[in-house]
């Protein structure tokens, strides 16, 4: 699933979600660098979730290769990072501040 309607808006989401994910079942995440925490979507919780894996997997191959984290030859994984950071971004401004800035 690549797109998700929630509240009367067709979402394009940056990741491929299974329909049990694609749920507007509120949830709770924490940032946890500033302890602030924030209810969100299911769906959203993932996508939140995705990112932090993406970001530490994106973090652990620049180290691994000795190059500077996110300017690196690992584009492709910065860009999916950064794709769930957009959608984020677009459509979850507050949780966005929240979580993620």
């Amino acid at each position: 699933m690549k797109a998700i309607e929630y509240k009367g808006k067709k979402l394009k989401l940056p990741y491929e979600l299974t329909e049990g994910e694609a749920t507007a079942d509120m949830t709770t995440r924490i940032n946890p660098f500033s302890g602030q925490s924030i209810d969100l979507p299911r769906f959203a919780a993932i996508i939140y979730d995705t990112v932090i894996d993406l970001n530490l997997a994106a973090e652990r191959k620049d180290s691994a290769t000795g190059q500077a984290l996110g300017f690196s030859d690992n584009q492709d994984d910065w860009q999916k990072v950064r794709d769930g950071i957009n959608f984020f971004r677009q459509y979850f401004a507050k949780e966005y501040m929240v979580l993620l800035d």
